[in-house]
């Protein structure tokens, strides 16, 4: 396995800089997010360190020869909107910026994009299950003629009011993965697997490795903190934020030891990626860096 970290952290630095800091930690890889340039209003969200409006093949070359240079790589291209936004202008923004993702990823020779499938967070997951047909499937043979992977993070992106009572994202659970996959089966269709979701949704978060284990292109590490006092105030229909907290991995209620342990075992060698969502650590830049260091140290225990 490689280890990595999601660039979304380091907004402030250039790519150049990102690769370079990543150099001097012995990371392997990192995950470079693309979205549109601009601002953006949810957190960790809006951060281009690549900007794929108008990437062309020299521009291509420029960021190839700067991962020879620093000797880290790309473990893939990440931009995480709402492709099934209610709203079809709004969801055809997103649509087309994420094709042009997916051909600079094709540019530089990446075989991975990471995003959300999308959902009408007001709708049933049947009610939204046509919308997904008609987006999804084209997108992905989209992605296959360009020998690009596109992994689904599993993020139930029910963090907020606007964001009530379903969520923006369907792929949250195993029983929509296995539905999703059995009505799109091309194999560059997968899961960014990210197991802090699964544990505030109360799931076991080691199960699915096995039975998707042929799926995961892709894995974040992120821990998270459940507030098991909260939670009997506010019970789990509450906006989750009220109840859990993102944490360093390490710092929550993950046994890293153990998802390694069967991670390994079936078979993955990918990239393992870092996602920092940790407001203890979001005081300054500094801090920022800090957070991707002891990541790094403590992860460095599964990842030879």
């Amino acid at each position: 396995m490689q280890l990595g970290f999601v660039s979304a952290i380091l907004p402030d630095l250039s790519l150049q800089e990102v690769l370079s800091f990543a150099a001097d930690q012995q990371y392997d890889c990192v995950e470079v997010m693309c979205w549109p340039k601009g601002k953006a209003e949810r957190r960790y969200a809006g951060v281009t360190h690549i900007d794929v409006s108008s990437f062309k093949k020299s521009d291509a070359k420029k960021v190839i020869e700067l991962c020879e240079t620093t000797g880290v790589s790309i473990s893939g291209l990440g931009y995480y909107p709402n492709p099934l936004a209610p709203d079809r202008q709004e969801a055809g923004v997103y649509l087309s910026h994420l094709k042009k993702v997916i051909t600079a990823a094709e540019r530089l020779e990446l075989n991975q994009v990471n995003t959300f499938v999308g959902r009408d967070w007001t709708k049933s997951t049947d009610e939204n299950w046509p919308r997904f047909q008609q987006v999804w499937k084209p997108l992905v043979k989209f992605a296959g003629v360009r020998g690009v992977r596109i992994g689904i993070e599993n993020c139930p992106m029910l963090f907020s009011g606007d964001e009530w009572p379903g969520g923006k994202n369907l792929a949250v659970s195993p029983a929509v993965w296995r539905r999703m996959f059995e009505e799109i089966p091309d194999e560059n269709f997968g899961l960014n697997y990210d197991p802090s979701h699964l544990v505030w949704q109360q799931m076991d978060y080691i199960r699915p490795l096995w039975e998707f284990a042929a799926r995961i292109s892709h894995v974040h590490a992120k821990d998270v903190r459940v507030d098991r006092e909260r939670l009997n105030e506010v019970g789990i229909l509450a906006t989750p934020l009220e109840y859990h907290s993102p944490k360093l991995p390490g710092l929550g209620e993950i046994d890293w030891g153990r998802f390694f342990s069967v991670l390994g075992d079936t078979g993955y060698s990918g990239p393992v990626c870092v996602e920092v969502e940790d407001r203890a650590y979001e005081g300054s830049l500094e801090a920022r860096k800090r957070s991707l260091r002891q990541s790094a140290k403590y992860l460095r225990q599964f990842i030879g």
